[in-house]
């Protein structure tokens, strides 16, 4: 549980065999199919099934992450990019109906511009924050600390605004 009150999940969406092929990094359908994979598992848990839900993903991770927010719809109720790579998912983008925020940093020019593009191709609420001397990484001190500022009042504007899913229904 965070400080803000959100149970967080943090996982690999590659096994440790799959890591040592770096293409795999960039099979954006492969990790948004496994995203959305846990998704629906944790769905179908008794303890999280009426929980709203929010994905955060960095880099190749955020394209993931609005991949499966495109898939899964309105079963996604917000979604944090940071230094993400929108691009790698940009046959999808207008389809993310999650309130979606582009965090980027400000050093980082070209992936700024990616964000910009993505951000022109989103029909759903959204915004694009930058971080004021930030490079991809967030190496920088205090930067790291902004993005966990804007990423956690985004989820609390809209994860808390979202109404919980309907409860799946299991015949045994």
């Amino acid at each position: 549980m965070s400080d803000d009150g959100f149970a967080t999940l943090l996982f690999d969406l590659l096994t440790p065999e799959e890591e040592l092929n770096r293409a795999n990094v960039f099979d954006i359908p492969l990790l948004g199919r496994r995203l959305a994979a846990a998704t629906d598992w944790l769905r179908g848990q008794r303890e999280t099934s009426q929980l709203t839900l929010g994905y955060f993903g960095a880099s190749t991770g955020a394209a993931a992450a609005l991949i499966a927010a495109a898939d899964l719809g309105h079963q996604v109720s917000a979604v944090v990019s940071r230094g993400g790579r929108p691009d790698l998912a940009a046959s999808r983008v207008g389809e993310v109906t999650a309130p979606t925020l582009l965090i980027v940093g400000g050093l980082d020019d070209q992936v700024l511009e990616l964000n910009r593009q993505a951000q022109r191709q989103l029909y759903c609420t959204n915004d694009l924050e930058v971080v004021v001397g930030a490079t991809h990484l967030f190496e920088e001190p205090g930067t790291l600390e902004a993005v966990a500022r804007l990423a956690s009042d985004w989820f609390a504007r809209h994860v808390d605004a979202a109404p919980a899913p309907k409860p799946a229904v299991h015949k045994t």
